[in-house]
């Protein structure tokens, strides 16, 4: 038992930050094809190359799960592939930053609602401050084309709290990797009469196969597996509160491949993080440490 506490508390972190070195990649990779494909088509591609994955690699027809489970890991998947759509929109039309920001705002609503513990709750607010430092806002709401971005940003965050709570519940029950491999087939069915007239253009240009290939790979079935692997291993709010490591994840990749050192605004978001997530750490350790007694305590009244 010890060691499944120990790997519990000191992995989803790495998880996370492995999910956001692939996702952003891709999101590279998207963004270039906006110039090309429609964002609500690049984000429908990218969960139709996972799905075409993860069924050949998963293979859930064989799978023993009832309607139930089926109907949970599609929904999943819808609300997934709906967020990405949204976020797709989102950054098409305002920085990706202010996105991100705003976005961030689900996964906070989850940490703070799904905690019992005021210190998580004044972490989550820190990990919120930190985002927000690290982007920054700047936008003019008055522009019409800002302002819509602005809905599709916030709408995504709506998604990424849904999906949060969802794969969550999901994972801690059976594997959650076989479950998005159900998920990103309903989502790919669901969306596909929203994009089905981008695909020609797509399968005609060999550029642009690899290059949705390559988003399909990069920020949805490596990123979205490292995520199942942690949502298995920590509660939603905590989850929820590690996912504050993505954005300072992006600021890193940058200064070091990009040369992009930060201004000292940023410098402190990433040590709002920082605290933020030692908090969610210490939670989850602490947890695990009083669940492990109460069974030891129940072992010995057995015994």
């Amino acid at each position: 038992m010890k060691s499944r506490i120990q790997l519990t508390a000191n992995t989803a972190p790495l998880l996370l930050i492995g999910s956001g070195l692939t996702q952003y990649v891709g999101a590279a990779l998207a963004i270039v094809l906006f110039t090309q494909v429609t964002p609500a088509a690049v984000a429908w591609w990218r969960v139709a190359v996972a799905a075409t994955v993860f069924i050949l690699w998963r293979r859930p027809w064989r799978m023993r799960l009832s309607r139930v489970d089926w109907g949970r890991s599609a929904l999943f998947g819808v609300v997934m592939t709906l967020m990405n759509v949204l976020f797709y929109e989102a950054i098409s039309r305002i920085a990706l930053g202010v996105a991100v920001s705003l976005e961030f705002l689900g996964p906070v609503a989850v940490a703070v609602m799904g905690s019992k513990h005021w210190t998580s709750r004044v972490a989550a607010v820190a990990a919120l401050a930190g985002v927000v430092s690290i982007s920054g806002f700047g936008v003019n709401v008055q522009d019409p084309k800002t302002a819509l971005g602005i809905i599709f940003a916030l709408g995504a965050g709506a998604c990424w709290a849904g999906y949060i709570v969802l794969g969550q519940r999901i994972a801690s029950q059976r594997s959650g990797i076989d479950s998005l491999a159900i998920g990103t087939l309903a989502g790919a069915v669901v969306f596909l009469p929203f994009c089905v007239t981008q695909i020609p253009k797509v399968v005609a240009s060999p550029v642009l196969i690899g290059a949705v290939l390559g988003v399909g790979l990069l920020s949805t079935v490596v990123p979205y597996s490292l995520e199942a692997l942690a949502m298995s291993k920590v509660h939603a709010s905590v989850f929820a509160l590690l996912t504050a490591l993505l954005p300072a994840t992006s600021l890193l990749v940058g200064a070091v491949a990009l040369q992009q050192f930060p201004a000292w605004p940023s410098v402190a978001g990433l040590i709002l993080i920082s605290l933020a997530v030692a908090v969610a750490s210490r939670d989850t350790t602490q947890g695990a440490q009083n669940a492990r007694e109460v069974i030891e305590n129940a072992e010995g009244i057995s015994d």
